[in-house]
C-alpha cells in the first residue's frame, strides 16, 4: 500500500503525494426520519447520489463502507476521501504545505483516472510527475497479464478539458466505443468516461542534468521539452515541429550533439549525454512572434529568482487559516467577469471601458481584461513573479487571436509610493492587507483611486466594510457592496475545501464617479 511519495519537478522542486490526505466529512442527523434504525451504507450512497446528481455507481465507486457511518443515536458521518498534493518547501514532508487534490487513488490496483481539483494550484509540471508514478506502478501491477485493465476518468463530477485530454495521452492512448472521435466523447462531462485509456507505447522519460540545472523530457525518439532550474522567465522550452509559432518564443532543438535553448534572440547551449546526442535533428526555429511577452513590464522585467517565478501558483489552506491576500483575488475577478456576462449594466461598464487600471491584482490581471478590442491597460504589481505570470498569460490569449496590437497597449509598473496622475475608465483595485487595520492609510488609498477615475468612470474595489464610508468622502457613489465571503466563486471553493475561510470583514466595492 502506498503511504505516500514525493516527486521531483522539471526545475528540481519537490512535492508530495499522500494518499486520503485530505478528508472532508458531512455529518447528518437522521433520528428524526422514521425507520433509521434500519437505514444502511447504502441507503446513504443513494442519498448521496440523489443529492449530487450522479450515478449510484460513482458514489459506490468513491465510498466505502467505512466512509459512511450510522452511529447509536441516528448521527450519520459520511467521508470523503481525496490524495493530497504538497509543495516540500525544504524537500521533505516536515515542511509540507497543502497544493491541491485529486480523486482518491486504489493505488494497490490501479483501475481509473483521477480528476485533479485546484488544478490551477499545482506547480508546473506536477501532473506530469504524478502521471509517471501512476503508469509505473500500473506498468509494475499489469506485468504478465494477457492484455492490460483499461482504465477510465472517474470522479464526483470529472471535468474534462484539453488538458487533461492532452495529459492523460501523454502516457495512455484513448479508445473510443464504435470508433467514435475520442476527443469529442472525452470533452462531454456526461460521456467522458466511456474512454477506455490503455498504455500508450512510450510515455514521456525525464533526464536530468545536475551539472548543468536542465531537465529534458523525451518520449520515444522525440525532444519534447527542456527546463531550466535557473530560469528567470519561469518557462520550458518546447519543441517547435509542427508550429508556426512557438509558445513564449522559447524553442529546444537538439542539433550538433547540443540541446540548442532559443528565447528570441537568446540562445543556449547545453551539451546532451551521448544517449540524447542521438536523437534526431528538431527542425529550425520558426520566426519569434511580433510582440514579445516581456515588453508589457514597463522599464523592464523584475529581477525574480527563479524558484519565486516557478512556485507562482496560488496556494490555499487545507484548514481554517484564511487565505491570503493573493488567493483571495480570483474569487473576486472571477465573479465580476461571470457578473459582466450576465448583469446588463456591469457589462456595458466593462465593454465601453478604454483605459483599465489594475492596482495590486497581480494574481488576476489577465481575469481583468476584456479581450473584445484595443484597450489601454496599465497594471501597477506589487508581487512580481506573480505579475510575470499575468503577462504571460497575456501573451498567450493574444497569440491564439492573433491580436498582438492588444498587447502592445497593456504596461506593468512596480507599484511606486506615488503614482503619476492618469485617467482610467474603469479600476480594479485591491488595498494591501498590510494597510486594513491603518485608518489613515485606507482613507489615502481610496482617495488616491477616486481621482484616478475618469467622470462617469467605476471601480470595483476589495478591502475592509469601512471602504464604503471612505467612498464617499472621497467624492464617488457607493452603488453596492457584497461579502467576498458570499460570492458563488468562494461558495464554489468551499466545495473543495469546505473549512476555506478569508479574511474578516473582507468586501467587494461598486463605486462610480460623477
Amino acid at each position: 500500500m502506498l503511504a505516500r511519495a514525493r516527486l521531483r519537478l522539471d526545475w528540481g522542486r519537490w512535492v508530495g503525494l499522500k494518499p486520503g490526505g485530505l478528508v472532508n466529512e458531512t455529518r447528518l442527523n437522521l433520528a428524526t426520519k422514521p425507520g433509521w434504525q434500519r437505514l444502511k451504507a447504502e441507503d446513504l450512497r443513494h442519498m448521496a447520489a440523489q443529492a449530487m446528481r450522479v450515478p449510484i455507481e460513482e458514489v459506490r465507486f468513491f465510498y466505502g463502507d467505512e466512509d459512511l457511518v450510522i452511529d447509536a443515536h441516528g448521527q450519520a458521518t459520511i467521508r470523503h476521501r481525496k490524495d493530497a498534493f504538497y509543495v516540500l518547501e525544504d524537500g521533505t514532508f516536515e515542511s509540507a504545505r497543502f497544493m491541491s487534490c485529486m480523486g482518491a487513488m486504489h493505488w494497490d490496483q490501479i483501475d481509473f483516472l483521477p480528476v485533479v481539483e485546484l488544478f490551477k494550484s499545482l506547480l508546473p509540471g506536477t501532473g506530469s510527475a504524478a502521471f509517471e508514478l501512476i503508469r509505473g506502478l500500473y506498468d509494475d501491477q499489469n506485468e504478465g497479464q494477457p492484455s492490460p485493465r483499461p482504465l477510465r476518468y472517474r470522479g464526483i463530477p470529472t471535468y474534462p478539458s484539453d488538458a487533461a485530454f492532452r495529459l492523460f495521452s501523454n502516457f495512455f492512448t484513448a479508445h473510443a466505443p464504435s470508433g467514435g472521435d475520442p476527443i469529442a466523447l472525452f470533452m462531454d462531462p456526461s460521456r467522458s468516461h466511456q474512454i477506455a485509456w490503455l498504455p500508450a507505447p512510450a510515455p514521456p522519460l525525464r533526464y536530468f542534468d545536475e551539472a548543468h540545472r536542465v531537465g529534458v523530457t523525451v518520449q520515444g525518439e522525440v525532444l519534447l521539452k527542456a527546463t531550466c532550474a535557473d530560469d528567470p522567465m519561469g518557462l520550458s522550452y518546447v519543441n517547435p515541429k509542427g508550429r508556426r509559432m512557438v509558445a513564449w518564443d522559447r524553442s529546444a532543438v537538439i542539433a550538433g550533439g547540443q540541446l540548442k535553448l532559443s528565447d528570441r534572440d537568446d540562445l543556449k547551449e547545453v551539451p546532451l549525454s551521448p544517449a540524447l546526442a542521438r536523437l534526431p535533428s528538431s527542425p529550425e526555429v520558426p520566426p519569434p512572434s511580433p510582440i514579445d511577452w516581456r515588453s508589457v513590464f514597463a522599464p523592464a522585467v523584475p529581477t525574480v529568482p527563479p524558484a519565486e517565478v516557478f512556485g507562482a501558483v496560488l496556494l490555499y489552506p487545507q484548514d481554517e487559516t484564511p487565505a491570503g491576500e493573493l488567493a483571495a483575488q480570483p474569487f473576486v475577478a472571477d465573479y465580476l467577469q461571470d457578473l459582466a456576462e450576465q448583469d446588463r449594466e456591469i457589462g456595458q461598464i466593462v465593454v465601453r471601458a478604454a483605459r483599465l487600471l489594475i492596482d495590486n491584482g497581480d494574481a488576476v490581471i489577465s481575469t481583468c481584461v476584456p479581450f473584445d478590442r484595443p484597450r489601454d491597460v496599465v497594471a501597477h504589481i506589487r508581487h512580481p513573479a506573480f505579475a510575470i505570470k499575468q503577462a504571460q498569460q497575456l501573451w498567450t490569449v493574444c497569440a491564439e487571436l492573433q491580436r498582438w496590437e492588444w498587447l502592445q497597449r497593456a504596461r506593468f509598473m512596480l507599484a511606486p509610493a506615488t503614482a503619476p496622475f492618469e485617467s482610467h475608465d474603469l479600476v480594479y483595485a485591491w488595498i494591501p492587507y498590510a494597510e486594513f487595520d491603518q485608518g489613515s492609510a485606507v482613507t489615502a488609498r481610496v482617495r488616491a483611486l477616486v481621482q484616478r477615475m475618469a467622470a462617469g468612470g467605476n471601480a470595483f474595489i476589495v478591502g475592509p466594510a469601512r471602504v464604503g464610508d471612505e467612498i464617499g468622502r472621497a467624492g464617488a457613489q457607493l452603488c453596492w457592496e457584497e461579502a467576498v465571503e458570499r460570492l458563488p466563486t468562494f461558495a464554489m471553493h468551499k466545495t473543495i475545501l469546505p473549512k476555506a475561510k478569508l479574511r474578516s470583514g473582507l468586501t467587494l466595492f461598486h463605486a462610480r464617479r460623477a
